[in-house]
């Protein structure tokens, strides 16, 4: 699932395995102590490099908290496995922190695998608003966010001052400017993350939020897909592919290939993560200069994104909370998140960042992602995450491959839903 690595590339897959200490019950108490020792900290994929300096800065003023850095496979899939497959052997196990998707929080936090968090010992309030509920399960924090991000469209702003039309707010906006303008240019109109896989989960829940409805509610124990804004948001996925301004080539489409053909200037519009604008503003790049981004369209007015990123969890049985504590505050500190931004090229959470004159001169899109942040939305909290998110993209398929109407779509996944066991 390349959709985590475009969300949050280097993602620390952190967790603190601090062994030796022996939780009570389903979950440990919240207080961390102040003990120290070396940390195994792993991470799925550090593709841009900059972990590896942030750490030596830690190293070197923390010699008897030393961080081993485990570098996990680029694929979520597999770094989930071998996440989970560590967690549920107990005692030690070989990891010491980790940095989890923020899907996974739900799922991790009843499973027992982490411990709530003591919200005190972290920098909480200099967070954006809203990143902070991606960390919390049954009214607990059980993590704390270390890199967060939102889907944006991308559109060719070289071709849309041709027609003298501003970038789309709607999307009856979007669907006309895809279905007639783009022709006129050899373009396609409109693609997003449509193969089956979390990006397709990601891109559906964006056009249910944006129309005003949901999928589960009260922490994954109610269903409430079943809604005319859910018809309506499944029905514009499904209008776009059976009206030709969603090309078909997009059902096929990651976040690299979708990223790759907005680049290659085959695209008048793409909803991709910030990374996408960076690779076609890059110097060398058919489009640099030629493109702009905004926050994404809705039913009838601007609509809403998916939080997407990482937070930091400690692992239950911990050896060395105080240490763990410790590493956390340090990764989420302003001068290390700065590092997350201009070295890592991933959104901080930190929410001065967004308004630093020089970081905007070097990411311009960087008013436009805080907007989109401010609005964004978590996906659907479940200890069951993996399979909600299977049954999603196995029904939104159905749906614009033509094979169901929205309207069965939407029954179905109801029904598909509601019988996941623990859900």
């Amino acid at each position: 699932m390349r959709w985590m690595r475009a969300a949050g590339r280097g993602l620390l897959v952190l967790v603190v395995v601090l062994s030796g200490y022996v939780a009570s019950g389903a979950h440990a108490e919240e207080g961390l102590g102040d003990d120290r020792g070396p940390l195994t900290l792993a991470t799925a994929g550090d593709l841009t490099g900059y972990l590896g300096p942030v750490l030596d800065g830690w190293n070197r003023t923390h010699p008897g908290e030393r961080v081993e850095l485990v570098e996990l496979p680029d694929s979520a899939d597999e770094t989930h496995a071998q996440m989970a497959s560590d967690l549920r052997d107990g005692d030690r196990g070989r990891f010491d922190v980790l940095n989890i998707d923020v899907s996974w929080t739900a799922e991790f936090a009843e499973a027992g695998w982490i411990r709530p968090l003591p919200p005190e010992r972290f920098p909480l309030d200099t967070f954006l608003k809203g990143v902070r509920d991606t960390a919390t399960y049954d009214g607990r924090l059980y993590a704390v966010p270390y890199v967060t991000n939102a889907g944006l469209l991308l559109y060719r702003k070289d071709v849309l001052a041709k027609e003298g039309v501003p970038p789309p707010r709607t999307w009856a906006e979007l669907e006309h400017d895809a279905r007639t303008i783009a022709p006129k240019y050899g373009l396609d109109g409109y693609a997003g993350q449509f193969l089956p896989y979390e990006g397709l989960t990601v891109n559906a829940a964006e056009a249910v939020y944006s129309a005003g409805g949901s999928i589960l509610g009260e922490e994954g124990a109610k269903v409430t897909i079943d809604s005319a804004a859910a018809r309506e948001g499944i029905g514009f996925l499904a209008r776009g592919v059976r009206e030709g301004w969603i090309p078909k080539a997009a059902l096929t489409y990651k976040e690299e290939e979708s990223k790759q053909a907005f680049q290659d200037g085959r695209l008048l519009f793409l909803r991709n993560w910030p990374y996408a604008y960076v690779g076609a503003s890059a110097k060398g790049s058919p489009v640099a200069g030629k493109i702009g981004a905004v926050p994404l369209p809705g039913s009838d007015g601007p609509g809403a994104s998916v939080l997407g990123g990482s937070n930091l969890a400690v692992n239950t049985h911990a050896r060395h909370p105080g240490s763990a504590a410790r590493l956390i505050a340090y990764l989420t500190g302003e001068r290390v998140q700065r590092q997350v931004l201009t070295r890592g090229a991933l959104p901080p959470v930190r929410a001065a960042l967004y308004a630093d004159p020089a970081l905007i001169r070097r990411f311009p899109y960087l008013p436009t992602l805080r907007e989109a942040l401010q609005t964004a939305k978590s996906r659907p909290k479940s200890p069951r995450y993996d399979q909600v998110s299977l049954a999603v993209q196995a029904v939104v398929q159905d749906a614009m491959a033509g094979h169901v109407t929205p309207r069965a779509a939407v029954e179905r996944l109801a029904e598909e839903l509601a019988a996941i066991p623990g859900r």
